[in-house]
């Protein structure tokens, strides 16, 4: 190992420790103040350092200590996220399952996670900027030449802090008729990971000159699986039907079922809460122009089972759905605030009870855009193979869709969703909108 990678890794480390104790001494100074030294000596230091030992194990386990993983991206943060979540379990068993030290800290504990979740956060993602800033650990061999290929490099060489770097570019034709000419070129390179296009791993010989680098710190992946990782979507050109056989069916069909619970809950909840702002704006949408101050549209959902949306209208009548671009000058100036605080998705909750929609998902769709899209854009009707959401990964990722082609693209970012979708990954996308909604960014 590198004396660099060392110091990074001891680095990490100690900075970890760092941030445990002081959120500890930091949560006893905000209970008991000027006695803070005492509880610490005689009731707390022994506990939560046997806490802390099994804490930065998970930190371990999760990889949190993997230089080549450690860059303020997606993965990171759903890394970061999960271990904490695990930690605070680990935590609270100790605590009330193995009462050897006599203590049960309820508000302690609280007040120590919050503090530890906050400093562990600015810290981690401070480090994570000047680990960026040397070498990039994954220096790749990418093979292939292909639009996502290009895509791909264009990222990496806008973006360092992620921790790419293209070394080397082969065409398939060259590598497939020498393979072992990679061998060579690894050598050469001191590269550490290899990237594939999919179908190429079907040669015998490609796949056993793959094999030998099994064993020797080299990473093979293939271009999808790195398209993914770093752009957070699925390439329509690089997919086939096995791909979906592989990766969606079974993705998350235990989570929809308990999330389905969670979600009738707070549909309740926050749609009794919200009730007299509802009305408000009913009136208003009411008095800027004619017409109902509910909008209500036939829409495509899960399975392409039929059922009518609820939003406040935003626009002038119309009978025929048209592109957003042909769509603006209907939009009215109340339609126009709504729009942009995004107060016109609140009778949703209507959708969300019944069970139409849920809180995340693909954008449900327009009938007659859908049935013209299935059959323009390979794949596109694998979107309803689970309900349809108020916001989505799509919509905030690619937030407008003018054309064919942006539509295309979102697609990208449907699929990534449907493969990936978990609660980490849900409260992203929550909070994502939350900050357009509060910027009233819009769409």
């Amino acid at each position: 190992m590198k004396k660099g990678k060392i110091f990074g890794i001891a680095a990490l480390f100690l900075g970890d420790i760092a941030a445990l104790y002081l959120a500890l001494f930091a949560t006893l100074f905000i209970r008991y103040g000027n006695d803070f030294y005492d509880q610490l000596v005689n009731t707390h230091f022994t506990p939560f350092s046997i806490i802390f030992v099994l804490w930065i194990i998970v930190f371990y386990i999760a990889g949190l200590y993997d230089l080549r993983r450690l860059r303020n991206n997606l993965d990171f943060m759903k890394t970061l996220t999960l271990t904490l979540v695990v930690d605070a379990t680990i935590a609270v068993l100790f605590f009330y399952l193995v009462p050897v030290f006599g203590i049960t800290p309820k508000t302690n504990l609280f007040i120590f996670l919050v503090l530890f979740a906050a400093i562990e956060v600015f810290w981690r993602r401070t480090s994570n900027i000047f680990l960026a800033r040397g070498e990039a650990p994954n220096r790749i061999i990418l093979i292939g030449e292909s639009e996502s290929a290009h895509e791909i490099t264009e990222i990496i060489m806008e973006n360092p802090q992620l921790g790419y770097a293209i070394i080397k570019q082969i065409s398939e034709k060259d590598i497939y008729e020498n393979p072992i000419l990679l061998e060579k070129i690894v050598k050469e390179t001191r590269a550490n990971t290899i990237v594939v296009p999919h179908h190429l791993k079907q040669s015998k010989n490609f796949a056993f000159a793959l094999y030998s680098f099994f064993g020797k710190g080299i990473s093979v992946i293939d271009m999808i699986s790195l398209y993914e990782r770093i752009l957070r979507k699925i390439p329509l050109t690089d997919i086939e039907e096995v791909w979906f056989i592989e990766n969606i069916k079974s993705s998350g069909q235990y989570y929809d079922s308990l999330k389905r619970a969670g979600e009738f809950l707070l549909a309740l909840i926050f749609g009794i809460a919200l009730l007299p702002l509802e009305i408000l704006i009913a009136l208003l949408v009411k008095l800027s122009s004619p017409g109902p101050a509910l909008y209500k549209q036939t829409r495509v959902g899960q399975n392409g089972k039929l059922f009518t949306l609820y939003k406040f209208r935003t626009m002038r009548e119309s009978e025929k759905s048209t592109w957003l671009k042909e769509e603006k000058n209907r939009i009215t100036g109340i339609g126009k605030i709504l729009r942009a605080s995004h107060l016109d998705e609140l009778p949703q909750f209507i959708n969300l009870l019944r069970g139409d929609v849920s809180l995340v998902g693909p954008r449900p769709d327009f009938i007659d855009f859908y049935n013209e899209l299935k059959d323009v854009i390979p794949y596109y009707s694998i979107r309803t193979i689970i309900k349809p959401g108020i916001t989505g990964w799509a919509q905030v990722a690619f937030p407008i869709t003018e054309s064919l082609e942006q539509t295309k693209e979102r697609l990208c970012y449907d699929i990534y969703y449907l493969k990936n979708r978990s609660l980490v990954l849900d409260i992203l996308i929550i909070l994502k909108t939350l900050k357009t909604v509060l910027s009233a960014a819009g769409r």
